[in-house]
């Protein structure tokens, strides 16, 4: 998925990664390994402004998304406090365009739209 950073936030998510890579560490790691994903994000400068673009590969990874957005321990609120204040996107609420839709899968050699 692709989330925009919005306008005077970098900073802000660079701290945010920071605290994942510090003070949340241990619960991060646990909350992938729980959900059986490994993620990865990518910054993406554009002349239109930032993006983070996160990916999730393991068995389930649509399941696995809507999981890791609905536990309600201090870790995730936490997360989805910051996402929304630095992304404008309330994960909590997975509505329309909030999760990416598949369009194509070259493993699979299905081009959907």
């Amino acid at each position: 998925m692709a989330a925009p950073i919005l306008p005077g936030k970098l900073s802000q998510w660079r701290n945010f990664l920071n605290e994942l890579n510090t003070t949340w560490k241990d619960e991060y790691l646990a909350s992938r390994k729980e959900n059986g994903v490994r993620e990865r994000a990518y910054l993406q400068t554009t002349p239109n402004g930032d993006l983070v673009i996160v990916t999730l590969e393991g068995e389930d990874p649509e399941g696995a998304m809507q999981n890791l957005f609905t536990t309600n321990d201090a870790f995730t609120k936490w997360f989805l406090t910051e996402t929304k204040a630095i992304h404008g996107i309330d994960f909590s609420e997975p509505g329309e365009g909030v999760l990416p839709e598949l369009v194509i899968d070259t493993q699979e050699a299905v081009l959907q739209h």
